[in-house]
């Protein structure tokens, strides 16, 4: 890398590759615009304080460790694979991924037919993964002597070349697609937004980065929430208010008319469907729903 940050920035690791759409995502419902000129590892912040650069997932938090960068996005794997768990500051857990909002899964897998039921059977084997030292370090713990390869990629392909893998999953569409059974589950990761300590020492750096966090924080919880308002009579309040669910009280608010007051309140999405439907029936009209971008507590 032949530029360098600004230091009168808050310098950020963004990961690159399957995280960078989410991660941009992200941002902006958290109220940060993020360009990213084509070819070009350096987005760019609508936002003259935070300076930032692409890298790959795997190498944020040693980058974070050695002062590269302030603070960055990477998976929980990558910090403990890079031994870096004690090494950095951990702001936040942010848990959103590629492709949903589960935890991402390390998992040993063997094919279906193998007759590898536990770790141990596999004591004389070849284990492919990327996840090198943290796979050494599980076979270890359990006296169990195999080889662990690293793999590029295509991990999968190769639990019937070699004799298991131990891979990342979602959802474990792609290991049942590739007729792979889970024998154990090593690791479960997510996204955490790290900071180097130094920076992290520094007051002004350290009040953005927690202001970053917080608005971060603020998004991924708004994600399955959403806010619901309506008109109420008067006389039919107590009872709507007895089955609402809120975080606090709901915000109620006089209108012109003095026989009904408006309603408003924070809830989970998956409560809107079966709420809806009661609230009419209680005598709530005008009712609507809005999605949420930042939800802070």
């Amino acid at each position: 890398m032949t530029d360098k940050l600004p230091e009168n920035t808050v310098r950020f690791g963004l990961p690159s590759g399957s995280l960078q759409t989410a991660t941009v995502d992200l941002f902006a419902r958290a109220g940060y615009r993020i360009s990213i000129p084509d070819r070009s590892v350096f987005p760019r912040f609508d936002d003259d304080k935070i300076s930032a650069v692409l890298f790959r997932a795997q190498e944020i938090s040693r980058y974070v460790v050695d002062g590269i960068v302030d603070c960055g996005l990477t998976g929980y794997d990558w910090i403990v694979e890079n031994g870096n768990e004690l090494d950095v500051v951990e702001i936040c857990e942010l848990e959103y991924s590629r492709a949903s909002v589960n935890p991402v899964r390390w998992v040993l897998a063997v094919p279906e037919e193998s007759k590898v039921r536990k770790p141990e059977d596999l004591r004389g084997s070849v284990i492919a993964t990327e996840l090198v030292n943290t796979t050494r370090k599980y076979f270890e713990s359990r006296n169990v002597d195999v080889t662990v390869e690293f793999s590029w990629g295509t991990t999968e392909i190769k639990a019937r070349l070699l004799d298991a893998i131990v891979d990342a999953t979602e959802t474990g569409s792609s290991l049942r697609a590739n007729n792979l059974r889970i024998v154990d589950t090593l690791l479960k990761s997510t996204t955490r937004f790290v900071a180097n300590k130094a920076a992290w020492a520094t007051p002004w750096k350290r009040e953005k980065m927690e202001n970053i966090g917080m608005l971060l924080k603020g998004a991924i919880d708004a994600r399955a929430k959403v806010g619901l308002k309506m008109n109420v009579p008067e006389d039919k309040l107590a009872e709507v208010v007895g089955f609402l669910p809120a975080e606090k009280s709901p915000t109620i608010s006089r209108l012109a008319d003095s026989s009904w007051v408006a309603v408003e309140v924070i809830l989970e999405e998956k409560q809107e469907r079966e709420l809806i439907p009661r609230l009419k029936r209680a005598g709530a009209s005008g009712i609507f729903t809005y999605s949420l971008n930042k939800v802070i507590p």
